[in-house]
């Protein structure tokens, strides 16, 4: 089911590139409200930019496997986990929306 879902960018949530570093900050009415900040590793960035409102979830896995089988020297099934983790994560946190 979600492999068919078609996941845009929470515009509550803004990205700031620091050093070699993506970061995602969410925008809130007051500082105080403001718990936390997430950085992105290499590969989850290459997600994060491939999350375009336009794509599938199935698109952007196909899209990237062949590139972080190469890249990241793993195995497709612990790409597929990865994949289920980041898009876990990124709904927990509301940065995508679907």
């Amino acid at each position: 089911m979600k492999n068919k879902m078609i996941f845009r960018k929470n515009p509550d949530i803004i990205t700031r590139k620091i050093g070699s570093q993506l970061i995602l900050v969410p925008l809130y009415k007051s500082s105080e409200e403001i718990n936390c900040i997430y950085s992105l590793n290499p590969a989850a960035e290459k997600v994060w930019q491939s999350i375009d409102g336009k794509k599938t979830w199935e698109n952007i896995k196909k899209e990237l496997a062949e590139e972080f089988l190469d890249t990241y020297d793993a195995n497709l099934n612990e790409i597929k986990k990865e994949f289920s983790v980041f898009l876990k994560d990124l709904r927990e946190i509301k940065a995508i929306k679907n």
